[in-house]
């Protein structure tokens, strides 16, 4: 028997972020991902998780901890094939490193990942964006904080974990604002900013904490903002704002959800795809699509550009075989005869 905790330490302290030079975010999803699977194997076999075997880890354990996710955790399909893929990258680092691994690793690796929906991307309107980005109190220093955090947030279609580490001197104020973003895929991009998303950003810059960490949005402790920090400070201010546009309560307000709306915005004004996926950073076009099946505007104007067919009314008639078949077919035949 093996001990998996020496292999999955090496995995996670040394082949991700030195050997494969691994983003933090990554690293944290799979540390996460792993820490669900050993205390669920932990709790199955009534052992202490440092003394998990490797060889426990088979294929049975690794499907219940799967349906266990997904029945237990209510988590989607799509966060099920994320926990896979770390699994599956784990066994890929054991093959040339544990040769007694070899037939278990390529067990697991035959786990196939499972289809997901692709839902519509969901969207703010304008009026429902402009109530969510008012609903901050402009009179303290967290309420500019979040106001700048919500414009920025939006106006540069920011993910959550761009927004979180976004540090001062990434922001340009020389004659054009910009912002320099690292953003997914090690995908760097300069993006210019609205007049009014640098003002609200240089009045924020004006009381923000000269002491500090060196990310552009803290908290209240000085530290950077979390991505559970901004998710709850989102959660609040889309509760407030749904007391001016209720249909917000009808729809779940996430971080995603402002590079959505920015996304379906500037489809809609510049009819162009590319521009949404430069300004976006995606690694190709596929990965935009998803917004021209969510905007209806494509759609009516190619409705309407088109002529309706005129066709005339009728009536169905059968042919004469065919009633014919279908008489001989509902005759009954004696077969004593």
């Amino acid at each position: 028997m093996t001990a998996l905790a020496p292999y999955l330490s090496a995995f996670l302290l040394e082949h991700l972020p030195r050997e494969r030079k691994a983003s933090p975010h990554t690293c944290d999803a799979y540390a996460h991902s792993f820490k669900l699977l050993v205390c669920f194997a932990a709790a199955r076999l009534r052992v202490k998780p440092f003394q998990i075997e490797l060889e426990q880890l088979d294929v049975p354990m690794v499907l219940a901890f799967l349906e266990h996710i997904e029945s237990d955790r209510s988590n989607t399909a799509r966060t099920r094939n994320a926990r896979l893929a770390a699994i599956h990258s784990f066994f890929r680092f054991l093959e040339y490193r544990l040769a007694s691994s070899l037939d278990q690793a390529c067990r697991i690796h035959a786990i196939p990942m499972k289809k997901t929906d692709q839902p519509l991307a969901s969207y703010l309107t304008r009026e429902e964006l402009v109530a969510l980005l008012d609903a901050p109190d402009r009179s303290t220093m967290s309420g500019l904080r979040d106001r700048a955090m919500l414009h920025l947030a939006f106006a540069a279609a920011l993910r959550v974990s761009e927004l979180v580490t976004l540090r001062v001197d990434q922001l340009d104020q020389q004659t054009q604002a910009s912002i320099q973003v690292m953003g997914k895929g090690r995908r760097e991009r300069v993006l210019p900013l609205w007049k009014e998303t640098a003002r609200i950003l240089k009045i924020w810059l004006a009381v923000r904490p000269k002491s500090g960490d060196p990310e552009l949005f803290l908290n209240a402790a000085g530290h950077a903002m979390t991505r559970s920090g901004f998710e709850y400070i989102l959660s609040k201010h889309a509760t407030t704002a749904a007391s001016k546009q209720p249909s917000i309560a009808t729809k779940q307000v996430t971080p995603h959800m402002l590079r959505h709306t920015c996304a379906i915005h500037m489809l809609q004004a510049t009819k162009d795809i590319r521009k949404v996926s430069l300004w976006l950073g995606h690694a190709s076009l596929q990965s935009t699509e998803i917004y021209l099946r969510a905007d209806p505007t494509a759609k009516l104007e190619a409705l309407a550009a088109m002529a309706p067919p005129m066709l005339r009314p009728g009536h169905f008639r059968t042919p004469d075989k065919l009633l014919a078949m279908l008489s001989q077919a509902g005759q009954a035949k004696n077969y004593v005869e």
